[in-house]
């Protein structure tokens, strides 16, 4: 009767122990999809936030270019209308062109991108602990079938044209930076 008692509370513990222990990775790989949704929305509005402020720096950069093009073209086509050019030219000093504007907007796209790569960067990093999570033994009985972040499409890693390309057909080209390759 003693034995008996005594394999049935060790099976007793064995079974509240494995349903705590069940409870508690359900747990974590809840948290864990959660943590892992946060972030894709945070990815989502970094990127959006990250297109204001490039789009917003852009133009002001072309306005300020197309400002100077409407004060420095007649400004200069009304000083050389007579024949004392080269004398204008020695005593008069010309408005110069600040591309300091440009210079703030290459700093603010290398800036954006990086810190955008950052971000998907723990996103995809929280993916592959769920990954793990899931498909690691003992914990694959209880969430292997699970959903993945995201759903059935998983999490959403933005890549350019270009990277897609280069995976697609496993060849890599040198971009053409300012478009003036193209056939």
């Amino acid at each position: 009767m003693k034995g008996l008692l005594i394999g049935l509370g060790v099976v007793l513990v064995l079974a509240v122990v494995t349903i705590f222990w069940a409870i508690g990775i359900s747990n974590s790989e809840k948290k864990l999809m959660l943590r892992g949704e946060a972030q894709q929305q945070v990815c989502e509005a970094f990127f959006s936030n990250m297109w204001e402020i490039l789009q917003t720096k852009a133009g002001v950069a072309n306005e300020y270019k197309e400002g100077f093009k409407e004060i420095y073209t007649p400004l200069i086509e009304g000083r050389y209308k007579d024949n004392n050019l080269l004398m204008k030219w020695i005593t008069e000093s010309n408005p110069t062109f600040d591309p300091s504007l440009y210079k703030d907007l290459m700093v603010a796209i290398e800036g954006q991108r990086n810190a955008f790569f950052l971000e998907q960067q723990k996103l995809i990093d929280i993916d592959r602990e769920h990954k793990t999570l899931k498909i690691v033994w003992p914990n694959s009985w209880i969430i292997g079938n699970r959903l993945p972040i995201g759903g059935e499409k998983g999490i959403t890693v933005l890549k350019n044209l270009a990277t897609q390309d280069a995976y697609a057909t496993g060849t890599d080209q040198s971009p053409d930076l300012f478009g003036k390759n193209k056939k």
